[in-house]
């Protein structure tokens, strides 16, 4: 079964410019098919991210992954870890799965599945293949201002006025 819809934006572009920096992984490849430990039935693990180049004057950093093409309005949210020190240039694979694997005082805000956690990909069987957006924002203050309790939305609105760089890698997952 086919959802037959256009395909949505790159949300990026849409948002107020920001630097760009550099994003690598060691388990997500830019435009290419995601891992199985990366899907949510295979793995449900968070890959490893690695960045350099922030724009000067990062004081903290944000990791989100979204995946624009969910068959809903604002798309779903699979990661948001908000606080990251800017003493922190990577994360190791599988600090997703909860706040005790983060560094310093980062922490998780809820993902659409309802978790404080990385949620894997698990698009609609059939559907045509979704893009992940692993994006690490440089941040202009030492906190975002918020706390666990927000939705990715309410970060995504702070970050519209805090983030001074974006770096993006994206990957891609089909049923």
């Amino acid at each position: 079964m086919s959802l037959d819809r256009p395909v949505t934006p790159d949300p990026y572009p849409l948002l107020p410019a920001a630097a760009s920096f550099t994003v690598t992984s060691d388990d997500v490849t830019d435009g290419q098919p995601l891992k199985d430990d990366q899907v949510g039935a295979l793995g449900n693990t968070s890959p490893q991210l690695s960045w350099s180049g922030a724009p000067e004057g990062t004081r903290s950093y944000v990791v989100t992954c979204f995946d624009p093409d969910a068959p809903t309005v604002s798309g779903f949210w699979h990661w948001t870890v908000v606080d990251l020190p800017a003493s922190v240039t990577s994360l190791d694979t599988g600090a997703g799965a909860s706040d005790d694997t983060l560094p310093g005082g980062a922490f998780h805000v809820r993902n659409d599945a309802g978790s404080l956690d990385f949620t894997g990909a698990a698009p609609p069987q059939g559907d045509q293949p979704h893009r992940y957006f692993f994006v690490v924002h440089a941040v202009g203050e030492e906190t975002l201002g918020v706390d666990a309790s927000v939705s990715p939305a309410v970060v995504g609105f702070n970050l519209a006025f805090k983030t001074l760089g974006r770096a993006i890698l994206h990957g891609t997952y089909q049923h």
